[in-house]
């Protein structure tokens, strides 16, 4: 289902590679992705997240904190979706809530980070994993019944070409307090998340459900982890920063609202 990045074209799978008409190749890594991002698309050699930051996270999620995330968004794609259909997860990372949601369906997912697909490959060979960025998907027009965008950017022109008229998109976007506990950690004048009313051009919206909760962790390498997979790790000062690389012990809010929008005709 993947395209060729560079002429759109269908490609097709021959021994150990893909190839479009225009004779464009694309090996397959032993684990079972494909780089689909051309060099003139980088901004960066190797751009997104880091091995260290995708280890970090798998960390995290794999202790079970954000299960009721995953668990929320696999019921919403069972809602709206049905065995066999196309889901595309933009932005998938080590693959953590791709593989729950694209059980039963015919499952995408993709990354700008070329760690975090190789990971999410090696752990999920039911879906086929690309390396490749949300503004230039190598995805056909309405290809996909379902795309999701679990904590990732919004290329919201982009989402609406590859989803078929009448299918849906899911996005996930923090509550007030979500992660307060660890802002209070690391400044001095911790602030909530705006509630954001999020309205798109040719979208229109089905289902907002909210999940909420309490974590606490007591261990440094799960708070390191937790640190390294938010925004604040780029933001913060080194003060701020070795205030949760030295934490013992965490207590915060979590929490996200899952957005689900039905792509209008």
């Amino acid at each position: 289902m993947f395209v060729c990045p560079i002429c759109r074209e269908e490609l097709h799978k021959e021994g150990k590679s893909y190839f479009c008409p225009a004779h464009h190749c694309y090996d397959i890594a032993k684990e079972g992705y494909v780089n689909l991002l051309p060099v003139q698309k980088k901004h960066a050699p190797d751009p997104g997240d880091t091995k260290e930051m995708v280890e970090a996270r798998r960390l995290f999620l794999e202790s079970g904190f954000y299960a009721p995330f995953r668990d929320k968004a696999k019921e919403l794609v069972v809602r709206y979706t049905t065995p066999g259909e196309v889901l595309l997860d933009a932005g998938c990372g080590e693959g953590y809530y791709t593989r729950a949601m694209a059980e039963g369906r015919e499952g995408y997912g993709f990354d700008i980070s070329r760690s975090a697909v190789k990971l999410a490959a090696k752990s999920d060979k039911n879906t086929l994993y690309a390396v490749a960025g949300s503004y230039s998907i190598p995805f056909p027009d309405e290809g996909a019944d379902m795309l999701t965008a679990i904590f990732s950017p919004l290329a919201i022109e982009e989402f609406r070409r590859v989803i078929k008229k009448g299918g849906h998109l899911m996005i996930a976007v923090p509550t007030e307090k979500h992660l307060f506990g660890l802002k209070s950690l690391i400044y001095d004048d911790p602030y909530e998340n705006e509630h954001l009313t999020t309205v798109y051009e040719g979208f229109q919206e089905v289902a907002r459900e909210r999940v909420e909760g309490e974590i606490e962790l007591n261990d440094n390498a799960l708070i390191r982890a937790l640190f390294a997979m938010t925004p604040y790790y780029w933001k913060s000062s080194k003060e701020s920063s070795q205030k949760a690389n030295e934490a013992a012990h965490l207590r915060t809010a979590i929490g996200f609202d899952f957005i689900v929008y039905e792509r209008l005709s």
